[in-house]
C-alpha cells in the first residue's frame, strides 16, 4: 500500500484530510505516528509559502511523500486578518473559542457584527527528491457571532458558508462540509490528480 504523511499534529485537520483522501485507498498518517518531529516555523508571507516549508521539511525528515496544508480565515472588514496568522490570532495562549471571541471583538471595534470572509487552503505535496505540487482553493461566506455548532474546529462556529442557509460550517454534517470547504475543494483536485499519477506515492514496506 502507498503511504502519505500529513504534516500536522492537529487531529481535526487530520480527520478531515483522511476522509477526503479515502478514495485513494492509501495509508495516511499524521505526525503523531512518527518519531517526534516538529515542522519548521511558518515564516513565509503566504499560505502557499508556509505549506511548502512544512511539506518539504517533512518529506526530507521522514523520506516519504508529505502533504502540508496551510489554511486560514480572511475577513474583509479586518483587512484580511487573521489570514496566515489564523492559528495564533490574538496571542499564543488562546484556544479555538478564545480566538473566535477575539475575532468578534475586532469586528465590534470596527462597529460591525458581521463581514464577508473566506477560508483559504493551500496544499503542497512534496517528495524526498524535492518535487512539489500545489493546490489553493477558497470557500466564500460571512463571519458572524454568536458561535454555533459542534462540528469542525477553529473558526467554523463563526463562518456561514455562502448558500448554507445561515448555518455555520460547524453546523454542517462532515460529509457536506468536506464536499464544499476550501480544504475539500483543494483535496478533491489533488486526489483526482494523484489517481492518475501513482508514482508520486511511495510503497509501504
Amino acid at each position: 500500500m502507498s503511504r502519505l504523511v500529513i504534516a500536522t499534529h492537529n487531529p481535526g485537520k487530520l480527520r478531515e484530510m483522511q476522509a477526503l483522501l479515502a478514495p485513494l485507498a492509501i495509508d495516511v498518517s499524521g505526525l503523531h505516528a512518527w518519531p517526534p518531529f516538529e515542522p519548521p516555523a511558518e515564516t513565509e508571507a503566504s499560505f502557499v509559502g508556509n505549506a511548502r516549508l512544512k511539506a518539504l521539511a517533512t518529506t526530507m525528515e521522514l523520506g516519504l511523500p508529505a502533504l502540508a496544508d496551510d489554511s486560514g480565515l480572511v475577513v474583509d472588514v479586518l483587512d484580511g486578518e487573521p489570514g496566515i496568522y489564523s492559528a495564533r490570532y490574538g496571542g499564543p495562549d488562546l484556544d479555538d473559542p478564545g480566538r473566535c471571541a477575539y475575532l468578534l471583538a475586532q469586528l465590534a471595534a470596527r462597529g460591525v457584527d458581521a463581514s464577508p470572509a473566506r477560508f483559504v487552503c493551500a496544499l503542497v505535496l512534496a517528495r524526498p527528491d524535492g518535487a512539489v505540487m500545489t493546490y489553493e482553493r477558497a470557500w466564500e461566506g460571512t463571519v458572524r457571532g454568536p458561535l454555533r455548532g459542534a462540528q469542525g474546529f477553529g473558526y467554523d462556529p463563526l463562518f456561514e458558508p455562502a448558500g448554507a442557509g445561515g448555518l455555520t460550517s460547524a453546523e454542517l454534517d462532515p460529509a457536506t462540509k468536506n464536499a464544499q470547504s476550501h480544504r475539500g475543494q483543494a483535496l478533491a483536485a489533488l486526489t483526482a490528480w494523484l489517481a492518475g499519477h501513482p508514482e508520486w506515492l511511495a510503497s509501504a514496506d
